[in-house]
């Protein structure tokens, strides 16, 4: 099996060379100062949380007894459920937040990119903002990391909602391009200055159930973020991590009543998966959108937060 990987990552880098080497602008490093006037404008705020500047977004009722917390994806932002706020936000306190590695918030100062250290991270954030208990929702890895919350901080997590939710060993159907060369470290050195703009647009696309709903703008949104001063290595860091981490067995352990919801294109994390957090975490329900792929609440907010709407008593 390892020589089988090694050759399929040999192949994959003589692919990639190419386009790599002559389709790609030089994309260094950019400064997160250069940055927030685009992808920071309020209500966002920077908060000083374990050594970082952690790029949040808190919005509606300061006094609602059931906020909410959103958790985004590998290589995604807080960006990722402007809808989902839209939505819900003239109801209940939203708070969502980049995480370290990602968006805005950048590295960890200390490289830690594992799940209990993200799970940490959340409890942080919400200690920052005297949030004692919260409705914990995430896409993705940000799913991983919602259960992963509830699981070892179970009386600050009052329900979940898990999206497109990892958690469980699996085979996907297709993986970004991009996600591919951040597991090659060698690579490591060309990618932190060199990235192809079309090569993000082909991993946004590879996500959504209907490529045609990704605009410049959004394409856009991912490129420059990933430019992020330190995104690229800490992208690197975090997939030597995943090789290693599996904590599945810990689902059953969930007791807070739980949302689930998946796209029904989703070749990333394989829609079956949500039969087996709903088999694993009692009581829980789960919802399967056609047409949607990984990233349903962003793909289609409006069809998705219903039964999340359903789900707060909305």
């Amino acid at each position: 099996m390892n020589f089988r990987r090694a050759v399929r990552d040999f192949v994959l880098l003589w692919l990639a060379l190419p386009i790599i080497a002559f389709a790609s602008p030089w994309a260094p490093d950019r400064p997160v100062d250069s940055l927030k006037a685009r992808w920071a404008q309020p209500p966002s705020q920077f908060l000083e949380v374990e050594g970082m500047q952690v790029h949040v977004r808190d919005e509606g009722p300061r006094d609602d007894p059931m906020p909410i917390v959103l958790v985004h994806g590998t290589s995604a932002s807080l960006h990722t459920w402007d809808g989902w706020v839209d939505a819900l936000k003239s109801r209940h306190r939203v708070v969502r937040m980049d995480l370290p590695g990602f968006g805005l918030t950048g590295p960890a100062p200390d490289g830690d990119y594992t799940m209990p250290r993200y799970a940490r991270f959340v409890v942080a954030v919400m200690d920052k903002l005297a949030i004692r208990q919260a409705v914990v929702g995430g896409n993705s890895l940000g799913g991983a990391v919602a259960w992963k919350t509830a699981v070892d901080y179970p009386d600050r997590v009052s329900k979940l909602v898990l999206v497109d939710a990892a958690g469980y060993p699996f085979k996907s159907e297709s993986v970004p391009l991009g996600f591919r060369l951040a597991r090659l470290p060698f690579m490591a050195p060309l990618m932190r200055n060199l990235l192809p703009r079309g090569m993000i647009e082909s991993s946004v696309r590879s996500v959504y159930g209907d490529p045609a709903r990704v605009t410049p703008e959004l394409v856009d949104r991912y490129y420059e973020i990933t430019l992020r001063e330190g995104n690229r290595q800490a992208l690197v860091e975090r997939f030597k991590v995943v090789q290693t981490e599996d904590f599945s067995a810990q689902i059953p352990q969930i007791k807070q009543p739980t949302l689930i919801l998946w796209g029904a294109l989703d070749r990333l994390v394989p829609p079956s998966n949500a039969a087996l957090f709903e088999r694993d975490i009692a009581g829980s329900r789960s919802q399967v959108f056609d047409g949607l792929g990984h990233v349903p609440q962003e793909e289609d907010a409006a069809r998705t937060v219903v039964p999340v709407q359903a789900f707060l008593g909305d």
